[in-house]
């Protein structure tokens, strides 16, 4: 983003969510918009935790993991604290999709071994009806 801030419609469209979206990480302290009346004005901050947000879940990272994870940066250690743990975190989940995509991987070749025998098994029926 170029913009120092942006209107709520403008971060709907630049990263592809929902007002409510953002109302919805505003109210759990993701987001800190400035207010100037009823109108929220997202900084470079906003947009750069709106990034890692939206990334740490398409991950699947929790809102409070994202949260605490945000909330590191504030530590004033050049973020070491904020990256170690990301990396941490990150490596858990990157196990966890490992193991559900092994187990997708299963479930993919049990299916494909039962569709393959119900099509045998059809071959064989109307193979015996067009003998009778």
């Amino acid at each position: 983003m170029t913009q120092d801030t942006l209107t709520i419609r403008q971060m709907c469209d630049a990263f592809e969510v929902t007002p409510r979206t953002l109302r919805f990480y505003e109210a759990k302290e993701l987001l800190f918009p400035e207010r100037e009346g009823q109108k929220r004005l997202f900084t470079r901050r906003d947009q750069a935790r709106l990034k890692l947000i939206l990334r740490g879940k398409r991950f699947g990272f929790s809102l409070e993991e994202i949260r605490q994870l945000l909330d590191m940066y504030e530590i004033g250690d050049q973020q070491e604290t904020q990256l170690r743990e990301t990396l941490q975190a990150a490596q858990q989940h990157l196990g966890d999709l490992e193991r559900q995509r092994e187990e997708l991987d299963i479930a993919i070749d049990d299916l494909r071994e039962q569709m393959a025998w119900v099509e045998k098994r059809l071959t064989t029926l109307s193979s015996d009806q067009a003998a009778e």
